[in-house]
């Protein structure tokens, strides 16, 4: 399989597509304005100690001065490297005794500045690769929970423990993402976490006080770190200066991988090779088109993913079942590429068309687990049920695609529907009732959209005539540009 990464470079906007065999499977998005500083690492100063809270205020460059807890301390270390003993965080004690107005420190974010509130700090530095998180000064090796294979649990614990080399410093937790990879595979991350680390006390050591020594990983850099590994042919990027920082990247942490970064200069958008830029926006529609007529439609809901297959105009084969059958089939391949490229995750439930055959139903599913293969995000797939609903679970990596790029609409607030001109126009008329016989007025001013006036002025025009003489005041129609179809208000005059 040729695998291909385009990186796009904007102003204020990163964007990655991983194209497989030239069709876009990934497309990844990083704004400026919603980098969060979770994982950067600081070198701080200490400005305020505050007994009654065990809890200090340190300067690192921001806003706000951020918060660090007891808790989130550990011991200094002869060569003032922050670490606990055996790698375990020790019982909290008197925060004068770990820190001192003054004092400068390496600390990482755990959490994002909130409203008023700092950021929230800690001094037990985790770093992250694709397979493993390092603790520079840990001595233990655990496995993540939502690893429930006993036997890959133990194989992982064993693969690292043989990994290491005898006297090495450092702990480690195995991440979800490591199931089933292979020793070469966490020996690369243990070596790239290796270095990383020895960069980071070198640049701690010259950094002045309220400067960044390690922000976690722009995109461009992330895609290096998390795909390569997967035999990606090339990587093209359409910036010279974010070329050159890839290229420096890859020629430390991944040498062998230096040559496949290439600057791309042609005269069209990087985006518009293969069609990515219309694939992204056919990503944000509900109706997907399969080749053979039939059609998916998937609706995203904040309970779950529905996906939806029918056939359309799909008459291909003699019999129905078999048109059914190979409108499964082939949905069941494209919703697999659909759920990387939107980044679906959650609860998903997929209404396949129904079939009688057992042995179709058992191809369906199983088409759809070798597409799901190639996911780097943890699946979960329930058998085929009588009514042709199949319950699967993705984890959720990042955002969606349609969250990221998109908004409620404004006039239906997500819903997918307003109210008819016709329902508005019997909304105002109870109302108008309602106000008449509550208030005295001169007359009634009735505020609404086009489309609602020219119905009340046409259509309803006896109904308007009748309501004015059983009111009995004028009822005046003024149209508002900004309102929505289904916006309204009765004025009193």
């Amino acid at each position: 399989m040729s695998i291909e990464i385009l990186v796009n470079v904007a102003p204020r906007e990163m964007r990655a597509a991983v194209l497989e065999n030239g069709v876009v499977q990934e497309v990844y998005v990083e704004r400026a304005s919603r980098r969060g500083l979770v994982s950067n690492l600081y070198k701080g100063r200490v400005s305020r100690v505050l007994p009654g809270m065990q809890a200090a205020f340190v300067e690192i460059g921001l806003e706000r001065t951020a918060f660090l807890h007891a808790a989130d301390i550990v011991a200094k270390a002869s060569d003032d490297t922050l670490v606990g003993a055996a790698g375990m965080v020790p019982a909290v004690e008197d925060i004068r005794r770990l820190v001192n107005a003054g004092d400068d420190i390496l600390v990482q974010v755990i959490k994002d500045p909130i409203g008023t509130k700092g950021a929230r700090l800690t001094t037990f530095v985790a770093l992250p690769s694709r397979f493993l998180v390092y603790m520079p000064r840990g001595h233990a090796i655990g496995v993540s929970a939502r690893i429930e294979d006993e036997a890959e649990r133990a194989r992982l614990k064993s693969v690292l423990t043989q990994l290491l080399t005898p006297g090495a410093e450092g702990g480690y937790i195995v991440r979800t993402a490591a199931q089933g990879a292979t020793p070469e595979s966490l020996r690369e991350d243990m070596l790239y976490l290796a270095k990383l680390w020895e960069h980071v006390r070198a640049s701690a050591q010259q950094a002045s006080p309220g400067s960044v020594v390690h922000e976690d990983l722009p995109l461009s850099l992330r895609v290096l770190r998390d795909e390569l590994a997967r035999g990606v042919s090339r990587v093209l990027v359409d910036s010279a200066s974010e070329h050159a920082r890839m290229r420096e990247f890859a020629a430390a942490f991944m040498p062998e991988a230096a040559s496949l970064v290439e600057l791309y200069a042609g005269p069209r958008p990087i985006f518009d090779l293969n069609g990515v830029e219309e694939e992204i926006v056919k990503a944000l529609d509900r109706k997907v088109p399969l080749k053979s007529g039939g059609h998916l439609v998937i609706d995203q809901t904040e309970a779950m993913t529905t996906i939806d297959v029918n056939t359309g105009a799909y008459v291909g084969h003699r019999t129905l079942e078999e048109t059914i059958f190979r409108t499964n089939l082939e949905a069941a391949v494209s919703i697999a590429r659909q759920l990387r490229l939107r980044n679906l995750g959650g609860i998903i439930i997929i209404d396949f068309i129904d079939m009688r055959d057992e042995p179709h139903r058992r191809a369906v599913l199983a088409a759809l687990e070798r597409a799901l293969a190639g996911d780097r995000a943890q699946t979960h797939i329930v058998s085929l049920s009588p009514l042709g609903l199949v319950e699967m679970t993705r984890k959720r990596t990042r955002e969606s695609l349609e969250h990221l790029l998109c908004e409620p609409c404004p006039s239906c607030e997500g819903r997918g529907f307003v109210r008819t001109a016709e329902t508005v126009c019997n909304e105002i008329f109870r109302e108008i009732v309602r106000q008449s016989r509550q208030f005295a007025s001169r007359e009634l001013l009735i505020l609404a959209h086009q489309d609602v006036v020219d119905r009340l002025l046409d259509e309803e025009s006896a109904t308007m005539g009748e309501l004015e003489a059983q009111v009995g005041r004028p009822i005046r129609l003024q149209v508002e540009s900004l309102y929505g179809i289904d916006q309204y208000d009765v004025v009193l005059v």
